[in-house]
């Protein structure tokens, strides 16, 4: 408890990892919202293409958006826990 309140302890590492966790599930959602935004958007042009092109641009923004933004979101959680790591390591250190 000593350590907790003197902050030799972080929290942070277990909340960054239920964070990722959380926004993992979350991110096909958002693409989801975001594809039918774009689709909202850009009726229109849309319009013009054959069911066929409509189904494969819009799987294709779908899944172009979800992996980005799953791999984008990966790494910025690795470098906030590499950020823990190595002050642990330098830590121990002292």
């Amino acid at each position: 408890m000593t350590d907790f309140l003197t902050f030799q302890t972080f929290i942070t590492p277990t909340l960054l990892i239920i964070m990722y966790y959380i926004g993992a599930v979350l991110i096909p959602i958002f693409s989801w919202f975001f594809l039918h935004w774009i689709t909202k958007v850009y009726k229109t042009e849309i319009e013009t293409y054959t069911p066929f092109k409509k189904t494969f641009i819009g799987s294709t923004a779908f899944f172009l958006c979800f992996f980005s933004l799953e791999i984008l979101w990966r790494v910025i959680f690795e470098f906030f826990i590499a950020y823990f790591d190595i002050h642990n390591a330098l830590m121990k250190l002292t």
